[in-house]
This record gives structure tokens, sequence and C-alpha cells, in this order.
């Protein structure tokens, strides 16, 4: 099976075993919460034309459904790069009918030729992290939307996610991996094959959108308690393993990170650790 990257891989299928995906993570309820939040930002309307960017197995789409379905002219659509992640998200939601939802396989970098009629709104939900060239793709979702339309995001990969009150759990968390690492398996991270993925701060962010034709409306940081649960479910994630542990087996690094989660959170008394999510709607300038 293969695991979609929510768009942030600029189009490029990337395959991996099916208990590497995102899928797991995705059902937690502070994450449904947080991208709840981001529709909620969004003020949509019944009738409206939305695009669920990187809409991997559908969770942000079923929400966009509920939100706009309830007129005839309303059309929500899934871009996903992965042809597998569109079937499950297909599955996910047939009960919805195929007037409502269209599914198009393809990635952000050719997001205006998937899309050629303008639409209302597009959400990107926890993927803009991913892409490199986050300037071609915001010139793609400009000349996607309509001109007072809105383009939605959410993050929890830039700088400011850890609260000041979980930088221990963070650092003890990797120590007690990479020790897991080289104990079990005999192995360090490759760091000369780290990915040039630097994170940008909340005011990077904006900077970013202003350079490219658009204006923050709303943007605010939403704070969740993450259960152990989640932290060994991101730990079973493709992307999530090859930034933290760079060079090393998915297998090896799915199990050091989950081991070291556990370690953490037995010897810091933890039941929760707080992360942040950056939320931002913006229209176009």
């Amino acid at each position: 099976m293969t695991n979609n990257t929510s768009g942030g891989n600029a189009g490029k299928e990337i395959v991996v075993p099916d208990r590497f995906t995102l899928e797991k993570f995705a059902g937690h309820p502070f994450y449904q919460e947080v991208n709840r939040r981001l529709v909620a930002l969004t003020n949509l309307h019944p009738g409206q034309r939305v695009v669920d960017l990187g809409a991997g197995t559908g969770a942000v789409t079923r929400l966009l459904v509920e939100k706009v379905s309830s007129r005839p002219e309303a059309e929500v659509i899934a871009v996903e790069p992965s042809a597998t992640a569109l079937e499950v998200a297909r599955r996910n939601l047939e009960n919805f009918g195929d007037a409502v939802v269209r599914f198009v396989q393809g990635g952000a970098e050719k997001l205006s030729q998937l899309v050629k009629k303008p639409v209302d709104a597009i959400f990107f939900c926890n993927a803009i992290h991913l892409v490199h060239e986050k300037q071609d793709v915001l010139q793609q979702i400009k000349s996607t939307l309509r001109e007072d339309g809105t383009f939605s995001f959410n993050t929890s990969f830039y700088l400011g996610a850890e609260p000041p009150e979980a930088e221990q759990f963070y650092r003890r968390w990797m120590m007690r991996a990479l020790r897991v690492l080289k104990t079990e398996y005999g192995m360090s991270p490759d760091r000369t094959r780290a990915e040039a993925r630097m994170r940008l701060t909340a005011d990077d962010y904006r900077c970013l959108l202003e350079d490219n034709g658009f204006r923050i409306c709303k943007q605010e940081v939403m704070t969740v308690e993450m259960p152990l649960g989640g932290f060994e479910d991101i730990s079973e994630y493709s992307l999530w393993i090859e930034g933290v542990l760079p060079g090393v087996p998915l297998e090896a690094g799915r199990d050091s990170l989950i081991e070291g989660a556990r370690q953490a959170f037995r010897e810091l008394g933890l039941k929760t650790s707080p992360r942040n999510w950056l939320l931002v709607v913006a229209s176009r300038a």
C-alpha cells in the first residue's frame, strides 16, 4: 500500500508500507478538534466550492462537506497525490455521494491545472511545512482562488510548536529514542541526509503570505494536550521518522521513538504533554 504525504512532497507519491501512514494519528480527537477549529475560523457557507489540498484519507474533507453540502451547487474537491489514499477517502466518504465530493489525484504544485474553475476556499491541513517551494505552491493556490477566496492552513511543525513547559519532555524523548536506537539497533541518525526543511516561525509565515499576494484575516495558536498514544502514533508516520531520525530504517526509527516516548512519559510522570498548532486564514490581497 502507498502512503500519501499530505501534499507536501510536491506530488511525488512515496511508496511505504501502510503501517507508516498518518491515519492513526489523524484519528485522535485532539487532531480532529484542531482541524474543526480551522474550518470554523474560515466561516464557510452552504453552496461554496472548496478544495481540500493534501486530502489524505478524507478526514478534513468530511468536515468541509458537512459545512457546504446543503445546497446543490456545493462541491468539495479532494486533491491528493496518492491514489491509494484517495481510494480510502472515497470509501470513507461514500455516504455523501459523488455529486458533492470530487476526488483528484495530483500534487500542490499543479493545483491550478487540476482545479481550473476558481474556488471559494482552499484548505491545506498539517502539510504546508512539508513543502519545499512554498512560494510556488502559494502562487498555485492564489491562481485557483476567486478574487475574494480564502486560504486556510494549520501546522504543528513550526518554531513555537513546543511550549516552554514541554521542552523537558521533547528533549528527554529524543535522548531516550537515540539511546534505544543505539543500544538495540547499533544505529545513529545520518544528519547529512536530513531534509532541508527549515521550520518557520509564525512571523515567517505571515511574511511569506504577504509577499505572495495574501492578507492574513485570522491567526491563532491552539494548544492541545497530547496523550502518550498521540506521540506513539506520530512515531509511526514515515515523514516524522525521517525528519527526526534521518537515514534510519522506518521500523527501527518507529520502535525507538515509541519506546523513547514511553520512557519519557514514565520518567516525568506525565499523562499528557502540550503542543501548539498554528492556524491561519488568509485572503487574496
